[in-house]
């Protein structure tokens, strides 16, 4: 059994397809997805995928609450309540999806900051881990964590994809990874796989971002290059090819890690 801890069903390329994506993960062992938000309305849009397939495919789906930060510009006091309530949701198990992007500055960095920093407050308060993006920005944001990192439960780098040195400055901050079909491909993945190796094994955990970075070790890539939970699999194999153990060991202990992060639970 698997676990995706990052997928954003709630994209427009899944509509009307959103049963055949769970059925496919299924059949990939993918069994526990953790679904993404990122503005009020996309947490919204996550909690009810989760309602609505709930007793389709009990406790498969859960999912975070939060603003991204290309969408940091729009966060003020109304948006923090909206986000405390729907963090309430029995489904929501994590604040984010949340962090610094300063790579194309959607919004101000002065924006991103002030919007990370109060869900940073928010999942301190709560007491739910931090699911975090980072982009160009990882000196501030590990400044920014720093700050507060022995009041936060514990948080993860969603999607990484940086430097030698930003990835020990996150381990050395007790922080875990999450690793994608990044990894996998051969033109820009190089980086990454020489260093994916360095992450202790009871730190790392794996996604598919899909519907984005389909894994481009597939043996046959789909025409639509639509990414799903059911490719899991070929993250997990991109990462063993870099790292001496095996795909089973790399399944078992990522899936343990993340039942353990998230604190997933039967949803009633």
């Amino acid at each position: 059994m698997l676990v995706d801890i990052g997928v954003n069903l709630s994209n427009p390329r899944f509509k009307d397809n959103v049963e055949q994506v769970l059925l496919d993960a299924q059949a990939a062992e993918v069994n526990r997805l953790i679904l993404t938000g990122t503005s009020i309305s996309e947490t919204q849009a996550v909690i009810d995928l989760c309602d609505q397939y709930q007793a389709q495919f009990p406790s498969m789906l859960y999912a975070t609450a939060g603003v991204h930060p290309h969408e940091a510009s729009t966060f003020d006091n109304l948006t923090y309540s909206t986000l405390r309530e729907l963090s309430q949701h029995p489904s929501i198990v994590a604040i984010g999806e949340t962090g610094l992007d300063f790579n194309r500055n959607f919004s101000s960095k002065m924006s991103q900051e002030k919007a990370f920093e109060s869900q940073i407050e928010l999942a301190i308060d709560c007491q739910k881990p931090l699911f975090l993006h980072e982009r160009d920005a990882s000196q501030r944001q590990l400044d920014i964590l720093k700050a507060c990192r022995n009041n936060l439960p514990r948080a993860v780098i969603h999607c990484f994809t940086g430097s030698k040195k930003a990835l020990f400055d996150y381990l050395d901050l007790d922080l875990y990874i999450g690793i994608t079909g990044w990894i996998c491909d051969e033109r820009r993945g190089s980086d990454l796989q020489k260093i994916v190796k360095n992450i202790p094994l009871n730190r790392l955990m794996v996604e598919t971002d899909a519907p984005y970075l389909i894994p481009r070790n597939m043996p046959s890539i789909p025409k639509n290059k639509l990414n799903q939970p059911a490719y899991l699999p070929y993250v997990i194999e991109g990462i063993a090819n870099c790292r001496d153990e095996t795909k089973d060991l790399i399944a078992t202990a990522t899936t343990a890690t993340a039942e353990w992060f998230f604190d997933l639970k039967e949803i009633d």
